[in-house]
């Protein structure tokens, strides 16, 4: 037990006395493009906007999630709007949106 202790105490003394250190770094190279790492090459295209054809809602408590374009690759692919039921009670869909050269995905969040 007493030398359980005393090498206890070792270790705790010993970190008093250590070295701080400082380091930094610099990339070099060019961003990496693609969903997985948040950014893309350019912006997405102007959503298109439709008047009227919203179909009807499947049934009560359901939300209506607008159409948006979403980066695949180096490229945007469209998804067309629909009808989902929120993740949690009391939730709010937040579209996607790019902004500062990089996409934040949509999600459900408290309003």
């Amino acid at each position: 037990m007493k030398s359980k202790l005393l090498i206890l105490m070792l270790l705790a003394g010993s970190s008093m006395f250590a070295a701080t250190r400082f380091s930094f770094g610099i990339g070099i190279g060019a961003p990496v493009y693609g969903p997985r790492y948040g950014y893309v090459a350019a912006p997405p295209p102007v959503a298109p906007v439709y008047y009227g054809v919203r179909p009807l809602a499947p049934g009560p408590g359901y939300t209506w999630v607008n159409g948006y374009y979403y980066p695949v690759g180096s490229r945007y692919s469209w998804r067309a709007g629909y009808w989902a039921r929120p993740a949690f009670a009391g939730a709010r869909w937040y579209g996607p949106r790019y902004y500062g050269g990089r996409y934040y995905h949509g999600y459900w969040g408290r309003r």
